[in-house]
């Protein structure tokens, strides 16, 4: 099989994935989804042997999602995941896959999960299940899930499934699905149950086997950030500022779009950048590198496939502001430092959900990641002293100054100063681009102090007052909408940028005028969540479109449907699961 197709579109997908791929960053494929796309799609059983983070989840949903009967929301395809964290994650990748594909529908069961939320989703029928052994053996026992018109059967990360005990329960699910299905089973490793499991079950399978990248640059040091709610571009530019030995970066995000976003907001908080994609012509592109090699541009924005080839060796960071898809993009964006064994620094932000992507990183690198905690602003101002103390330092010892210290005794002699009152205003003036403390820092316990003696003593250093606060804006009247059903909203912030629904709902009710009653379920999704709301007019519909979460804004739009059906977990008490 030939695996240097560069195109999705070249692997025949249907034109919504397209257009969803697109959407979410993907540009080429993998080798593993350009190696088992075209079998699944041809309807044969497929044995693949790859590693987590390899990007086997897009190659087997998107042929699945691509053979799919909307029109009948009986189950078609059934994938099995050794935990509930890997089924909900599945779960997710297919929605987000399935973004142009109205009326479509995934479900994740699992245990721990309530038995009578799964009921009377499987009730309204789905095309997909993602679910763990245990519980899809506890509704076919029920009758509850039905496969009669199961066509395709995925088992994923088998040899963990038989590391936690559950490959006598694959098998019994395996013989209660039809003769007929399509069978693709996907593992990190060969172990003999494994073998036995694929000769059984599997007809002819096609066999594709993916090496990951075993190593990385010795010289690179690799750490990673938690995103915790906290601003993405916020975190960034406080790494930046902080981080030792800085000379230039390249940062990675995943879309297009987003290149030119965040090198627009760097740009904006004074940084040297530019962006870096597939729509710049090669003219544009070279102009870029040729700046950065130069030194008159310090970061780069760039995606995957724009970043190939760029060899410059004063990059001394990578920073991963998005997750990298799958292992090899990891290793192949952390190698544009490092360079002719030169030092370099590879900084991964990454979320709680996305940690099995860590973990999967670290096995195929084989070195550690080391965690890093957020700078906070006052090691950020203190970082800015340091610099300007230095360039004082360096004024003093480099350039003649005998002109302006005959200014500086002019201004002593005629308007009476002191020498620190003159260094002060002069430190104000020279630091008003760039505060040394930078705003909405709170005063330090024992701020910075400039001693200089004037007559045997010294006065007080001047202090740095605290902006005042904004007066509250007056609240927003409540709104009467008397008994209107409640309609299913889509908002464009979720999991990612840290959100929470007790966020959503002061946002909402606060600038809108809502009664937090009247708000319903909220569902947060990885980069959007849907609410429930009474029918808002055209106006409220302006104000909440602007109104922020997050420091994104909502963009509010009535929901497709189907769109954000998942019930809520956070909320959800556990029941107590059955042991096998």
């Amino acid at each position: 099989m030939n695996q240097s197709i560069d195109s999705f579109a070249a692997l025949q997908l249907p034109a919504p994935l397209l257009s969803a791929l697109a959407e979410v960053g993907y540009e080429t494929p993998s080798p593993i989804q350009a190696a088992c796309i075209p079998h699944l799609l041809a309807g044969r059983d497929l044995l693949g042997e790859a590693q987590t983070g390899t990007g086997k989840t897009a190659a087997f949903a998107l042929p699945l999602l691509a053979c799919l009967d909307i029109a009948d929301k009986t189950p078609q395809a059934l994938v099995l995941t050794p935990t509930r964290e890997l089924a909900i994650q599945v779960a997710e990748a297919f929605q987000k896959y399935a973004h142009h594909l109205p009326g479509f529908h995934v479900l994740p069961i699992y245990g721990g999960q309530s038995m009578v939320i799964q009921l009377r989703a499987l009730s309204r029928g789905a095309h997909v299940i993602v679910g763990t052994p245990g519980r899809v053996m506890d509704h076919l026992e029920r009758k509850s899930l039905k496969l009669d018109g199961l066509r395709t059967l995925v088992l994923d990360e088998a040899d963990e499934m038989l590391r936690m005990g559950f490959i006598d329960d694959v098998e019994w699910i395996l013989e209660h699905t039809p003769a007929t299905r399509q069978t693709a089973l996907f593992s990190a490793t060969m172990p003999d149950p494994i073998r036995r499991i694929a000769q059984r079950y599997l007809r002819e399978p096609q066999q594709v086997k993916i090496r990951s990248a075993t190593t990385t640059v010795a010289t690179i040091k690799q750490k990673y950030w938690q995103v915790r709610g906290a601003d993405k571009l916020e975190a960034l530019t406080r790494m930046l500022e902080v981080e030792e030995d800085f000379d230039a970066a390249i940062v990675f995000v995943r879309t297009k779009t987003a290149t030119v976003e965040l090198a627009d907001k760097l740009e904006a908080r004074g940084y040297e950048a530019a962006a870096l994609n597939g729509d710049m012509t090669q003219g544009l592109r070279e102009q870029v590198i040729e700046r950065l090699k130069s030194g008159s541009l310090d970061i780069v924005v760039a995606t995957d496939v724009a970043a190939r080839g760029i060899d410059v060796p004063r990059v001394s960071h990578v920073i991963n502001y998005d997750v990298p898809y799958d292992t090899e993009a990891y290793v192949h964006r952390i190698g544009r430092t490092g360079r002719a064994g030169r030092a370099g620094v590879a900084i991964l932000f990454i979320s709680p959900r996305e940690m099995r992507m860590l973990k999967a990183i670290e096995r195929a690198t084989r070195q550690p990641i080391e965690p890093i905690a957020l700078p906070t602003r006052g090691e950020v101002a203190e970082r800015r002293i340091a610099q300007f103390r230095q360039q004082i330092m360096d004024v003093l010892a480099e350039e003649n100054l005998d002109f302006f210290f005959e200014v500086v005794r002019r201004m002593e002699g005629e308007d009476g100063l002191a020498t620190r009152q003159i260094a002060a205003a002069l430190a104000f003036l020279a630091q008003r681009e760039r505060p040394l403390q930078p705003e909405g820092l709170p005063e330090p316990a024992a701020a910075p102090v400039l001693r200089s003696e004037s007559a045997g003593a010294a006065s007080r250093a001047p202090s740095f007052e605290k902006p005042e606060r904004k007066p509250r804006s007056k609240p927003v009247e409540k709104r009467d909408f008397g008994n209107a059903p409640l309609v299913r909203y889509r908002i464009e912030v979720g999991k990612n940028q840290g959100a929470l629904p007790k966020e959503i709902v002061g946002a909402i009710a606060n600038e809108g005028g809502i009664d937090g009653k009247l708000i319903g379920q909220i569902n947060l999704f990885d980069d959007y969540s849907t609410v429930e709301l009474p029918e808002l007019p055209p106006e409220l519909l302006d104000v909440l479109k602007r109104t922020r979460v997050k420091q994104v804004p909502l963009k509010i739009r009535p929901a497709q449907p189907g769109e954000g059906e998942k019930p809520r977990l956070a909320r959800r008490p556990p029941a107590k699961s059955k042991k096998r």
